[in-house]
């Protein structure tokens, strides 16, 4: 069984029953494993995918086998229309209680061989698809809920061949930051997550496996991230354990140093 397919453990608490959570990019990797915890603490949840539906499908199927409700719904995070459409469908679920801003795009190399369009790309999905969804949500978010947005370790990091990439993550925390002083009036946290390197399809896919071990020598831990590892924090963040804790970065990486 890979990483992104490992099943929650059955004996995790229902902290999250009656909730209703809307993970976006939740058809593969680190957004696969986090709706899968959050359903199996007894969250309903709705996913989004950019095109392939098959995998979404397969978390819905997952996440239903868990004794939860799941839906999966096909939006471009960067476009309001997708965006306001998502959130009608995911209203007659019930309110939003647990918002993961997870859909992300990763372009990278090094800057003389950089354009336009590869920026475009990536601020486009990385944030201003985090504020079209969250604009879009918000006045259906609960007071007391919770919004969790997924950063990366490359947003503090100076890593050759990252500087567009990184930039968005830095973006997505100042905005953490921000939206937590905002938002602190109707009791919801903003708090973001900050993976390290994690086994992903697009890891192994992107990173040759000298480059994993690189890593794995940099992580005090001495390997790399597994989804389940950061789904494990998001978890906490979306339930009521996290209530004074909000504006923050939670480093998922295992100790790494670059």
């Amino acid at each position: 069984m890979t990483a992104v397919q490992e099943k929650p453990s059955s004996t995790i608490s229902k902290r999250l029953a009656g909730k209703v959570a809307l993970v976006t990019g939740g058809s593969r990797g680190i957004g696969a494993a986090i709706a899968l915890r959050l359903a199996s603490e007894g969250a309903t949840v709705a996913i989004t995918y950019a095109s392939n539906k098959t995998a979404a499908d397969k978390v819905v199927n997952e996440i239903q086998a868990l004794g939860s409700k799941a839906i999966a719904v096909k939006a471009n995070v960067s476009s309001s229309t997708d965006t306001d459409a998502l959130v009608a469908e995911i209203k007659k679920l019930g309110k939003i209680d647990i918002l993961v801003n997870n859909a992300a795009v990763f372009v990278g190399g090094p800057l003389e061989q950089s354009n336009l369009e590869q920026f475009d790309q990536l601020f486009n999905t990385n944030v201003r698809g985090l504020v079209a969804t969250t604009l879009a949500a918000l006045p259906h978010i609960n007071d007391g809920g919770r919004i969790i947005n997924i950063s990366s370790g490359a947003a503090r990091a100076g890593i050759p061949g990252f500087s567009f990439y990184s930039a968005t993550k830095a973006a997505l925390e100042a905005l953490t930051r921000g939206w937590a002083q905002d938002l602190g009036k109707r009791q919801i946290t903003v708090n973001a997550v900050a993976p390290g390197t994690t086994v992903t399809d697009m890891l192994e896919q992107g990173l040759p496996k000298e480059a994993q071990q690189s890593f794995i020598d940099k992580t005090a831990l001495g390997r790399l991230g597994q989804p389940s590892d950061i789904a494990d924090a998001v978890a906490f963040l979306a339930s009521n354990d996290s209530r004074w804790v909000t504006g923050k970065t939670i480093d998922a990486d295992g100790g790494l140093q670059f």
